[in-house]
């Protein structure tokens, strides 16, 4: 039986609504297959939000409180990206704006976990920046990083000659992302590796007794320990072992970069930010003003989040895998945007319309 969910549409500056045509034309194909009623309903953020202010002679601000409103009456909220010309960051309207806008998401809705798929697809492997015998065995990763706590959001201050950061951790702070991991490996190989610096910190030792006691709960999935230091040599060395890796914020922060530039363009990575009551999706590159209006942009990222939140916020994992396989067969028969295409010469890139096309027309019903 389908279901009816209300989705918030922030797309935001550059390329941010370009490529959410896409991904908004490949959810309502999903919607039409198998019987469910998305309504989506857009709202400003970031620069954009703020030029409309600016137009309607409100005061300017990158995230209006009626998109605040939106966001908390949805079911869940589909971001685009934000952020100007790197000429332009001085401007108001640019000044802080992907701060601003993201940092008063998060806030305003805890969103505390931040999932990042990294995936190297075989017939794209030649773009991986690693050696074919390293990534011969398949790559498929999942980073959950613990999104509002740590040392980013500790106290920071200045003494004389000395700095002070403080990382801080609670119980219930650490169990939000390993019970959100667990679940995910339960959807995926059922392998867990905590990442941490247990042999160090004192926070670091606290992940490690709530990871025991998460794990509990979950015996069919498999966990281990690797400190970070190990953790990032592992994902260059050996990427293949990695499943679900689950790590606090700032170790997070710097692995999924790392594994963010394995299957070789950002335009391939999708994210999900979830929080208590709503969660949001967006790709983890961001706005590239320079390609926005060019119809070159890549859709993938914007995409794949769309079926993020089918899986995570919807529970509809048959129709989420369902678009994957539409992008993964629609890439590997070689549609291509260009950011996929090796070289200088990009003659057979396809436009970012086309590539949404391709895959609603690769979409199989149940």
């Amino acid at each position: 039986m389908g279901v009816s969910k209300k989705v918030a549409v922030l797309s935001g500056d550059g390329i941010g609504p370009e490529v959410m045509v896409e991904a908004l034309k490949v959810l309502n194909k999903v919607a039409t297959l198998y019987g469910h009623t998305f309504t989506f309903t857009e709202a400003k953020v970031g620069g954009a939000a703020w030029a409309a202010c600016e137009a309607a002679g409100e005061t300017p601000t990158h995230i209006p409180a009626s998109t605040i409103e939106l966001c908390a009456s949805s079911d869940a909220i589909l971001f685009g990206s934000v952020g100007g010309p790197v000429d332009k960051q001085h401007e108001p309207q640019w000044k802080d704006c992907e701060k601003n806008a993201l940092l008063g998401l998060r806030k305003k809705f805890n969103l505390a976990n931040n999932l990042r798929p990294s995936k190297v697809y075989p017939f794209l492997a030649h773009l991986c920046p690693l050696k074919p015998s390293i990534i011969s065995a398949g790559v498929d990763v999942l980073v959950v990083r613990e999104l509002v706590g740590g040392i980013y959001f500790g106290e920071h201050k200045r003494d004389g000659d000395r700095a002070i950061d403080v990382m801080e951790y609670t119980v219930e702070g650490i169990k939000k992302p390993l019970i959100f991991g667990f679940e995910a490996a339960q959807l995926r190989k059922k392998k867990v590796t905590v990442v941490d610096k247990a042999n160090v910190l004192e926070t670091s030792r606290l992940w490690r007794e709530v990871a025991r006691e998460v794990k509990a709960n979950y015996p069919d999935v498999e966990m281990d320990f690797m400190y970070v230091d190990n953790a990032a040599m592992q994902i260059i060395q050996n990427p293949s072992s990695f499943d679900v890796i689950i790590t606090e914020n700032m170790f997070g922060d710097i692995l999924s970069d790392a594994a963010s530039v394995l299957p070789g363009s950002l335009g391939l990575m999708p994210s999900a930010s979830l929080g208590d009551s709503v969660h949001m999706y967006e790709p983890s590159g961001g706005s590239a003003p320079d390609l926005a209006g060019k119809g070159v942009a890549n859709p993938v990222a914007q995409i794949l989040s769309g079926a993020m939140m089918l899986r995570y916020s919807f529970q509809m994992e048959t129709e989420a895998a369902a678009i994957e396989s539409a992008v993964e067969e629609v890439m590997k028969a070689g549609t291509l945007t260009g950011d996929l295409i090796e070289g200088k010469n990009k003659e057979g890139a396809v436009s970012t319309s086309a590539m949404g096309d391709a895959v609603c027309a690769a979409l199989k019903g149940p």
